[in-house]
């Protein structure tokens, strides 16, 4: 990694910290440190399931236990068995006195963000917008996780009716898993296959498979990225990830078959070193099929 680029991260780490008041003892002066005032403000007026905290906000379990009885102790939240009734669902709500704090909070924010961009000229104010909108999407993208994932998963199974809903609305007539060539979770699961899961925060945000055919090129299938994170990369990140898959599995190629609405898609293989070459199957919804060598 270069180590200008690194150097320039971490300059920009030092002077977001300070400019926030990250580092002070009581954040907004509230006299609770970040780490506080940021899950308070994350369970919000409508509380959260304990476990969907942790994965938002990327937390240790321990660390999370702790500011949230840190926060009991104050009288701001309580902690107990969620609205669905299962024990084992922990779930944090605020209390009144964690409403008004919460309230408070609010306003805090925006007098923060009035004292950052007050000093600046008109100019100023929007380009520094435009740049932290910039910098916010790029962070996202590098905190988008890539992992195997069983296809019968319910995360998995999420993203493929979310695929599938997509197809429907984008293709000329439909699309119908029924009348589209079966891919079954045996062949996505190694080492016939594997089902890859984009998580976002602990949420899906994307997917791919690849299917390891005996004697003939591998094959890419499934390749869905939601529209929160378009445009970050993702897609070409599941590609690359899958190609890597069958390369080391010992494919030396992989093909693809795809829809002629899917223009993105498209450019993105192309852009990827893919070649279009003649049907090698008879999918009903393929106008488009692609090789290349890995």
């Amino acid at each position: 990694m270069n180590g200008e680029l690194l150097a320039t991260v971490r300059r920009f780490n030092r002077t977001v910290t300070q400019r926030v008041g990250a580092l002070d003892d009581g954040y907004l002066s509230r006299g609770r440190p970040l780490g506080q005032a940021r899950l308070l403000w994350e369970i919000g007026p409508a509380g959260a399931e304990v476990a969907a905290l942790r994965a938002r906000l990327g937390l240790d379990a321990g660390y999370l236990s702790r500011l949230l009885r840190a926060l009991e102790a104050d009288g701001l939240v309580c902690v107990g068995v969620g609205t669905s009734g299962d024990a084992r669902v922990r779930e944090a709500s605020l209390t009144p006195a964690g409403l008004s704090e919460w309230a408070v909070l609010d306003r805090a924010s925006d007098d923060l963000a009035q004292s950052i961009l007050g000093p600046l000229n008109d100019g100023q104010r929007g380009r520094l917008a435009t740049a932290m909108a910039e910098v916010e999407r790029l962070l996202m993208a590098s905190m988008v996780e890539l992992s195997v994932c069983p296809p019968g998963d319910p995360r998995a199974r999420a993203c493929l009716r979310a695929y599938a809903r997509e197809l429907a609305h984008r293709f000329d007539d439909g699309f119908d898993t029924a009348t589209s060539k079966p891919v079954d979770d045996e062949d996505l699961t190694p080492p016939k296959g594997a089902f890859l899961l984009a998580t976002l925060s602990g949420e899906p945000v994307g997917c791919g498979a690849v299917k390891l055919h005996p004697g003939a090129p591998a094959e890419i299938k499934r390749v869905w990225v939601s529209g929160t994170v378009r445009g970050l990369g993702v897609g070409r990140r599941i590609l690359g990830a899958l190609e890597h898959h069958a390369a080391s599995a010992g494919w030396r190629s992989v093909r693809l078959d795809t829809n002629r609405n899917l223009t993105e898609a498209i450019r993105l293989y192309r852009s990827s070193g893919y070649e279009e070459v003649p049907a090698y199957n008879d999918e009903p919804y393929a106008h488009h099929w692609f090789s290349k060598r890995l």
